[in-house]
């Protein structure tokens, strides 16, 4: 349940804050369009304009951002960070940044574990409980028949079926995302989300209420933050 309920929780808790988000899509934009700026050819920046198409990212904004990517329009320089740590209970925390000031935000991250009583580690510190894998979120309302989602992702080769609440959620080796999420789109489906993401293969539990609401004002904290781009965790329960 933690997987799942951590990735869809996320997804509906961003969609909350949509607003908020934009800036950091096109963030995300900007750097992956630095590897070419036709998204036929470039699968990172594909991904990326699907994202922050979801999100209802303007089209000119997501143009702006391209251009500013590739050098036609002048903009800001972003370095890619990761930062490792202990939440509450010792639920492993990974936090994604885009940064145009790394000591700026190495500070504000730092702040933030030490005001909920986390752990800022090293790189490394926690990096082995998670593999990357393709994600892809297809909302389950809407009269979308599982087992016949279920055999169109299997047959295009993803490596599980989940679900949760509101979504069916696809597993896929990341070689495969690509083709994965094609797939289904060519099907007819619609993606509520489709990424590529850190999932944990070891879980961890906060063992008190107490811990599990610090944990979950630790990681809020860590996704209001402006350069902050994705925030993961091996917590086995669901923190929504």
């Amino acid at each position: 349940m933690g997987r799942h309920g951590t990735i869809a929780g996320r997804k509906a808790a961003q969609d909350a804050k949509r607003g908020a988000l934009f800036t950091k899509h096109a963030r995300a934009i900007m750097m992956a369009a630095k590897g070419g700026g036709d998204p036929d050819y470039n699968a990172s920046l594909k991904n990326a304009i699907e994202r922050a198409k979801a999100i209802n990212l303007p089209k000119d904004k997501i143009t702006q951002a391209i251009k500013k990517g590739t050098g036609e329009l002048e903009g800001e320089t972003y370095e890619e960070l990761s930062y490792e740590g202990y939440g509450p209970g010792g639920v492993a925390v990974v936090v994604d940044a885009l940064t145009d000031n790394k000591n700026r935000t190495n500070s504000a991250i730092k702040h933030i574990f030490d005001k909920h009583n986390g752990n800022l580690g090293v790189p490394g510190c926690v990096a082995y409980m998670f593999e990357r894998k393709g994600i892809i979120l297809v909302e389950s309302a809407g009269g979308v028949d599982e087992d016949t989602l279920m055999e169109a992702a299997l047959d295009a080769g993803a490596e599980d079926f989940k679900t949760a609440d509101e979504f069916f959620e696809i597993i896929t080796s990341t070689e495969d995302f690509h083709a994965v999420a094609d797939a289904l789109r060519s099907a007819g489906y619609e993606l509520a989300e489709a990424d590529i993401e850190q999932v944990a293969n070891i879980e961890a539990e906060p063992k008190t209420d107490g811990e599990k609401n610090s944990l979950i004002k630790l990681i809020d904290a860590l996704e209001e933050q402006d350069d902050v781009q994705k925030v993961y965790s091996n917590c086995s329960v669901e923190l929504g």
